[in-house]
């Protein structure tokens, strides 16, 4: 199944891009959002502290993927 993956800052400098889609196996959560990402961009860093929501609901690691998701994939923010 398909999901669309967002990703922001440095995250989305290393991938190329700000929206990817991604092709997961069906039954698939977000805790494996991280090693599909890795397998199709081995560069891409995930930080500490990166947050996950799906579909603009924040998410843990165990949420359910379902067809078409948006997953934002959310690292951590500094500034001062």
């Amino acid at each position: 199944m398909q999901v669309r993956v967002r990703l922001f800052a440095m995250m989305a400098e290393q991938a190329g891009a700000g929206v990817v889609p991604l092709e997961v196996p069906p039954g698939s959560r977000t805790g494996g959002l991280r090693r599909e990402l890795e397998k199709r961009w081995p560069g891409v860093r995930w930080p500490a502290g990166t947050m996950l929501a799906i579909n603009q609901e924040y998410a843990g690691p165990e949420a359910e993927l379902r067809e078409n998701d948006e997953v934002a994939i959310i690292p951590p923010v500094s500034g001062g």
